[in-house]
């Protein structure tokens, strides 16, 4: 499925689990996995993959699965495109 990045907007604000959320954490957000969850989360494109710690919820749009902190989404190669497979 769809992975987007989310971070300025939420820096320093709290997750759904109750942790500050720090956009240079190895961090994502989905909307049903248990919190924490350790998740592995591949770039369809290019075959980078993360372990990614799932602390909060979202995406809140309704094509995609997961969305990724700043961190992540540089680590997948995703960071400054938006979304990816």
């Amino acid at each position: 499925g769809m992975a987007s990045w989310y971070g300025p907007g939420f820096h320093n604000k709290s997750t759904a689990s109750g942790e500050t959320f720090d956009e240079n954490d190895i961090t994502a957000a989905h909307p049903t996995l248990p919190m924490p969850s350790i998740v592995r989360v591949t770039n369809i494109a290019t075959g980078q993959s993360a372990l990614v710690r799932v602390n909060d919820r979202g995406p809140f749009h309704s094509n995609r699965i997961i969305d990724l902190s700043k961190a992540a989404a540089k680590k997948l190669g995703i960071f400054g495109v938006g979304t990816a497979k």
